[in-house]
């Protein structure tokens, strides 16, 4: 996938509404929703202990029928638990929608791109080849409050996909 636009971050799916964009046939598919155990990654965005339960919403996505991404929400599940967060399906009209709804206005995000090994499942599941990397991008995003309200996890097929990074005009730094 090819960098995406801001003029699209708005839109009840990104990666729908940016592979649109690009020409290509978008497809996506819920693969979980329930509780499971926190990472230490996604706990300590999340401010909770590692192996605490969370809220986990996980979808695949497709690009012309070739699965391309993993992204999993996390939510704390003392705050969203009992939501429809945590209900089955995709949220509508989008998840920032519901997440604002409950009270929770966006204030900041962190980011990191970490490259590395497929897991079994990001290889299955993404249908990988054998040695073949993905690039974890971990975006933690906190309210106006600092309340860690979500953590997306997204698993990148590495060799699917370009990441590319741009400075805001005028706050450029060398």
């Amino acid at each position: 996938m090819l960098p995406t636009e801001p003029a699209v971050r708005g839109s009840a799916s990104l990666f729908l509404s940016e592979a649109q964009r690009q020409g290509l046939k978008a497809g996506r598919r819920m693969l979980y929703v329930g509780l499971e155990p926190a990472s230490e990654q996604v706990a300590a965005c999340l401010r909770v202990e590692a192996g605490a339960d969370v809220v986990a919403r996980r979808k695949m996505m497709t690009a012309n029928d070739v699965p391309v991404r993993i992204a999993t929400s996390y939510f704390r599940a003392d705050l969203f638990g009992g939501t429809r967060l945590g209900e089955p399906g995709f949220v509508r009209p989008s998840l920032q929608a519901a997440i604002v709804e409950l009270g929770h206005a966006f204030g900041r995000a962190e980011e990191s791109l970490i490259a590395r090994p497929a897991t079994g499942f990001e290889r299955e599941t993404l249908e990988l080849d054998p040695g073949e990397w993905v690039v974890q991008v971990l975006r933690a995003s906190y309210s106006t409050t600092d309340t860690p309200v979500h953590v997306l996890e997204t698993i990148c097929a590495a060799s699917r996909h370009v990441f590319s990074i741009a400075q805001v005009s005028g706050h450029d730094e060398f």
